[in-house]
């Protein structure tokens, strides 16, 4: 790891993996898990009848999130650059933040039912994005 390591680029790093692993989880623990993360009656049901898409959807989140993880290690330096890094990070930064701060507002100006599951996923995302932002910065800043 180079002397510098960018901390909040290796900590959001960890937190992509983190939730890479825990919609995998998700995937394995059925439509129990399904339901108790809020992903909603619709993936839960279609968990129940063996749906394959609702496992498909999951696993597609789950690699992305990998693949967000794999950028804050490239951009923390623990790992060689991958292609278009800062436009990247910035876009993964921009995606955690927005997720973050307009999910509740869109639910409630669409008259959605808020739920406990918006909120606070909604205050995570806008960590992982918070965390991504000062790595962001850091680079930014490091010559």
């Amino acid at each position: 790891m180079p002397v510098h390591a960018n901390t909040p680029l290796l900590i959001g790093a960890a937190l992509s993996a983190l939730a890479a692993a825990l919609h995998l989880a998700i995937i394995a623990g059925g439509p129990a898990w399904y339901r108790f993360f809020g992903a909603g009656e619709r993936m839960a049901l279609a968990a129940e009848r063996g749906d394959v898409r609702a496992a498909l959807m999951t696993l597609a989140i789950a690699a992305v999130l990998a693949g967000w993880s794999a950028y804050a290690l490239s951009g923390a330096g623990v790992i060689g650059p991958l292609p278009w890094l800062d436009v990247a990070l910035a876009a993964i930064t921009a995606v955690y933040l927005v997720r973050g701060l307009a999910f509740v507002p869109v639910l409630r100006a669409r008259g959605a039912r808020i739920t406990r599951f918006a909120v606070w996923s909604s205050i995570v995302c806008l960590g992982y994005g918070v965390v991504h932002l000062l790595g962001l910065v850091q680079r930014w800043q490091t010559p």
